[in-house]
């Protein structure tokens, strides 16, 4: 496979004549061998003689010996005239023969004038996909150097045939520097995060369009869904129909960030919030108010919740459980108690993001559907994930992002860790992200992590959960830039950039894989792991 540059291009969602560039992008990249480098997308600027000469070419193809063919693609009609080629665009007509002598000058002449770049051969294609060229003798160009519609199945062994792989050469290394700096090929990872989440979003959509279309009754539905196969959106979807229908929805999940996140992007109308969170309301409004002061609080909170009726105020049309691998059997029984007659149960779970040890719940009579495509991490943070895995974890890696920054950073000691999580933000923000699209993801709870006493990392300010809400429920968190969490508290979430610190641990058992599993999985374009010098050892084995 050819190295493309810059990447970032399999997640473009792109339309028109950009889209057939990045396939022919994706057939050169798949068919070219490894000998050979492409450059996409290139636009060149030559300042003579007080104005501008603009020429564009799409491709520049750079084999071993530093040499480069230029393809040129003219995608849709071209009209063939006495003069040659000619593309017609809304306000003019170009010379194709014209565009692409002078693009070659233009690229000749930058070369001459650059240090260990003289004497480089340059050669040309045009690439016109869907027009076959009927008098190739008087097109204006040679006629070896046209792939029409006639031969694109043949492109990538016609670049070979017209760029032979060559042999090493020193002079590739500064033609290559030469590319990079000559062209702008820094991309836009704001504008990358929009699309990347766009194209997410809608690729993982068939699991909530797909599981709504299956029709029974009682509608019982258990989805047990990898990170990110959508469940999410499936959630979301099921919360909106209810509304649609004129019915009440109930939301429940056993991670409050989520709930609070989930409350955040769902319309009005039903109850969203955690199953504590339910406890509490239906015991004040029976008139009593729970003791959080009691060690027991919360089990005591449950087990009252329980005994109260679930009159037709706390009766709902769907009931959707969240996280339910996190659910006991008395969560589940309460949970379903505020089900009215004839309505939808929606059940979400993972059984690799069980962090609490949970033994699975049965739901008997219950219609199962597995979801085991990750669309959301990118493919190598998945594949990654499944050399850690047991066998039997069947997940897989299907989102649109093929290549990912990932990244591993060792630490000895609590002062090194410190330095590496410096590091790792650093390389998060080198690579174009902004402070806002960027997680610290901590492997420990809050109590034992070493991060959580420091309000600063370097110059970055640590926005952390204080504990506390304000007077309409929202969780209050500290004034800072980059968002510190725990991996408990995180999962369920996702961010564009992650670094996932404080991996430490006695042996990679069950439960260290599935912490790996849940923190990996937040990331949803670039992830750093920052790891002890002996996890570290122990992962590189795993491995291979």
């Amino acid at each position: 496979m050819a190295k493309v540059v810059p990447d970032g291009w399999r997640e473009l969602e792109v339309t028109g004549a950009a889209a057939r560039e990045i396939e022919t992008l994706a057939q050169l990249a798949e068919a070219l061998p490894d000998t050979y480098t492409v450059y996409h997308a290139v636009h060149w600027t030559n300042l003579e003689r007080g104005f501008s000469v603009y020429g564009e070419i799409d491709f520049v193809v750079v084999n071993r010996s530093g040499d480069l063919l230029l393809v040129e693609q003219k995608s849709g009609f071209l009209e063939e005239t006495a003069a040659g080629l000619v593309k017609r665009y809304a306000e003019q007509t170009r010379s194709v023969p014209f565009q692409l002598a002078r693009t070659v000058a233009a690229v000749q002449d930058k070369l001459a004038r650059r240090p260990g770049c003289k004497g480089a051969h340059v050669d040309y294609l045009l690439y016109c996909p869907d027009y076959l060229v009927r008098r190739v003798e008087t097109a204006g160009l040679a006629p070896g150097r046209i792939v029409d519609a006639r031969r694109k199945a043949h492109l990538p062994a016609l670049v070979q045939a017209a760029l032979p792989p060559g042999e090493a050469d020193p002079r590739a290394q500064e033609m290559h520097r030469f590319l990079r700096d000559v062209i702008q090929l820094e991309t836009d990872v704001s504008a990358l995060v929009g699309r990347a989440g766009a194209l997410v979003t809608r690729v993982s959509g068939g699991l909530a369009h797909w599981a709504r279309q299956l029709d029974f009754a009682p509608y019982r539905l258990r989805v047990v869904g990898t990170a990110g196969s959508g469940k999410t959106q499936l959630a979301l979807a099921e919360f909106r129909d209810t509304l649609a229908r004129g019915g009440r929805p109930l939301y429940l999940c056993f991670n409050r960030p989520l709930a609070d996140h989930f409350e955040q992007i769902a319309p009005p109308g039903g109850w969203a919030g955690t199953l504590h969170m339910l406890c509490d309301q239906r015991l004040r409004a029976a008139g009593e108010t729970p003791d959080f002061d009691r060690p027991d609080a919360f089990e005591r909170l449950v087990a009252r919740a329980a005994e109260l009726p679930a009159d037709e105020a706390w009766r709902f049309d769907t009931l959707i459980v969240d996280e339910g691998q996190d659910f006991s059997e008395a969560w589940r029984d309460l949970a379903l108690g505020h089900l009215g007659p004839g309505g939808r149960a929606l059940w979400l779970e993972d059984p690799l993001q069980n962090l609490y040890g949970r033994p699975p719940l049965p739901l008997p009579g219950w219609v199962v559907l597995r979801a085991r495509q990750n669309y959301r991490s990118p493919r190598p943070v998945v594949r990654m994930l499944r050399s850690l895995l047991p066998e039997d974890s069947g997940v897989e890696a299907a989102g649109p992002l093929h290549d990912a920054g990932l990244e591993v950073l060792a630490y000895r000691d609590a002062a090194e860790l410190k330095e590496k999580v410096k590091e790792g933000i650093r390389l998060c923000l080198a690579a174009g992200y902004r402070k806002s699209d960027l997680a610290v993801v901590s492997f420990r709870g809050q109590e034992q992590s070493l991060l959580f006493p420091h309000t600063q990392l370097g110059p970055h300010a640590l926005k952390t959960f204080t504990g506390r809400y304000d007077l309409l429920g929202h969780p209050l968190y500290s004034d800072g830039e980059v968002l510190l969490e725990t991996v408990y508290r995180f999962k369920g979430q996702a961010a564009p950039a992650i670094v996932f610190a404080e991996i430490d641990f006695e042996a990679l058992d069950d439960k260290a894989a599935r912490k790996l599993f849940v923190g990996a999985t937040r990331a949803m374009m670039k992830l750093v792991l920052v790891v002890s010098e002996r996890c570290a050892a122990t992962l590189l084995e795993r491995l291979g």
